[in-house]
């Protein structure tokens, strides 16, 4: 549920993709209810926990903790008809259960579909009745059935009856261990001394991965994985490292999946999340790459409906593989490798997004969950600077200039650094009826009046109300951006950036009617945890990745694992 695409501040921003929201909303933090931390008026820390609680050691230590094992596995294709396999040097393409090898090449690929084929198994099977009756026959099924006894019927038109079959038993024929269990279900009930056995054959369809190079074809019963010899594996085009494989998703389609090595997977995310070449800080990017790495472990096996643990979009987080590797990111994730952030000796939800506006969200501002400690709303400024021009609620209340999402960009550690910080958005009274309709899923007529009822402590929306012919309409927190949606260069609806904004309507000045509303607002994403752009800002400022996380992830453990 990352609230943007990868390419949505292309125009503004180059070389980058931002991340917003999880798919999900944040869970509660079972340590979350006792130590909260907070920013006071100059961006200090402030711990209201005990005094043993908020010392510096217990806040942010660097230790040494047991690796979670295993590779991860990413949807690089979450759905598809077909998927092209191959390598960019020489592969194997196998049986994704057995290791079979099923078709090899090089420096080509391979398409794999869904297929298939007529399936025959021979086998001895206990006949206990020929029955007219339909009822009767799925009684003695299901009863057989539900004691773990191989089940079949068949019917048998000369004699207008199903035969009936529970018991089974694989080829040869023995005598012996046929009597044993013919006298088992007899004294059952499933069967009676007439019960005989029959070799019985069986056709039915099955599904079969089908696997097509040239003129070869292979088939496999499960999954299709492929094995690099040398070089990188491809997918759909793109290369990766690691291994690839092709299995059925949650939908019955197919998922193309690349598993490798968490810190080889953070090296095609963090230079695809903070783009070393629009932000060329490397301690940003450290940051950054800690935070990847925290939500990766954190969110292990979130897809595994699926196959794999997380997709490679906005959704979770975005990955390009090898393609996308850059110097700069690559440094940062080896120089923080195995460095995750956690609170209370849980992996922390570590949520990031791109620009706060100047203030970030306590994650209930955005999200309907309870407070986590680790996620409090700070602002996002030069310390020691005066808080005139980062929109909290306070300055919505008490500013002489209440719309200050007008006002200059002093101070904010992105200020320099995000095209976002401030933006503005315009629509005619027919389009705001186009776009309350659309959220009210009926024409609502003409919109009367838009009212933010309630606003978090950051200054971001809580609630608005929708005033129309049609009724009044309301919404809640992150929801408002795809309900208060604008209409881009293109003509298309698109989500406003955040829910730090006020709205106003634009009036004729001779008859007071609505002609239309404006927006004013800053920041770009959900608001909670690590802000990208402030990250980069306090990098340029020479604070380290630590000091970052810090500002960003209170009273949170650096723990290297």
């Amino acid at each position: 549920m990352r609230m943007h695409t990868a390419g949505a501040l292309l125009a503004l921003i180059p070389l980058l993709a931002f991340p917003g929201a999880r798919a999900e909303e944040p869970a509660v933090h079972p340590s979350a209810v006792d130590l909260f931390s907070e920013a006071d008026a100059e961006g200090e820390d402030v711990c209201v926990g005990t005094e043993e609680q908020c010392t510096p050691d217990t806040l942010f230590a660097l230790a040494a903790a047991p690796s979670p094992m295993g590779p991860v596995r990413i949807g690089v294709v979450p759905a598809a008809t077909s998927v092209a396999v191959g390598g960019t040097g020489a592969f194997e393409v196998r049986n994704g259960t057995t290791g079979a090898l099923l078709l090899s090449g090089r420096a080509e690929s391979a398409t794999v579909t869904l297929g298939s084929v007529l399936v025959s198994t021979t086998s001895r099977r206990l006949q206990v009745t020929c029955t007219p009756s339909a009822s009767d026959r799925d009684a003695r099924l299901a009863a057989g059935q539900s004691q773990g006894y191989g089940v079949y019927s068949e019917f048998v038109p000369g004699s207008n009856c199903w035969r009936v079959y529970v018991g089974e038993r694989p080829l040869p024929v023995n005598t012996a261990l046929e009597a044993a269990l013919k006298a088992e279900l007899v004294s059952r009930g499933h069967a009676t001394a007439a019960a005989f056995w029959r070799t019985v054959t069986i056709t039915q369809g099955e599904t079969r991965y089908r696997v097509v190079k040239g003129g070869l074809e292979a088939l496999s019963p499960n999954s299709v994985r492929v094995v690099p010899l040398d070089g990188l594996v491809t997918i759909a085009g793109r290369k990766y490292r690691g291994e690839a494989e092709v299995r059925l998703n949650g939908s019955g389609t197919l998922a193309g999946i690349n598993e490798l090595p968490l810190e080889e997977y953070l090296y095609g995310v963090v230079p695809r999340e903070l783009g070393p070449v629009a932000f060329p800080e490397l301690e940003a990017l450290k940051a950054q790459a800690v935070a990847a790495r925290t939500y990766t472990l954190s969110n292990r096996g979130k897809r595994s409906a699926d196959g794999y643990d997380l997709t490679n979009t906005t959704s979770d987080q975005v990955y390009g593989g090898f393609q996308d590797e850059h110097p700069l990111a690559t440094q940062a994730v080896d120089e923080t490798a195995g460095v995750v952030a956690m609170y209370g000796g849980d992996f922390i939800d570590a949520l990031y997004f791109s620009t706060s506006g100047g203030f970030t969200a306590s994650n209930e501002e955005a999200f309907s969950s309870q407070p986590v400690a680790y996620l409090r709303g700070v602002p996002d400024h030069q310390r020691g600077r005066a808080l005139e021009h980062v929109p909290s609620l306070e300055v919505f209340r008490n500013h002489a200039n209440p719309r200050s999402l007008r006002a200059m960009r002093q101070g904010d550690f992105e200020s320099d650094w995000a095209g976002l910080h401030r933006w503005s958005f315009s629509w005619s009274a027919e389009e705001m009826r186009q776009v309350v309709s659309a959220f009210a899923k009926q024409d609502v007529g003409r919109v009367l009046a838009i009212h933010v009822t309630e606003r978090g402590p950051s200054g971001r929306a809580l609630r608005i109300e929708y005033v129309t012919e049609a009724g009044t309409f309301s919404d809640t927190k992150d929801r408002i951006r795809a309900s208060l949606r604008f209409v881009n260069a293109d003509g298309q609806l698109q989500n406003l950036p955040s829910t730090l904004f006020f709205v106003e309507p634009v009036l004729d000045r001779h008859t007071g009617e609505v002609t239309g509303f404006e927006a004013h607002g800053g920041g770009f994403g959900h608001g909670v945890g690590l802000c990208q752009t402030g990250a980069v800002g306090m990098a340029e400022k020479k604070a380290s990745y630590e000091d970052i996380l810090r500002h960003y992830y209170r009273w949170v453990d650096l723990v290297r694992m």
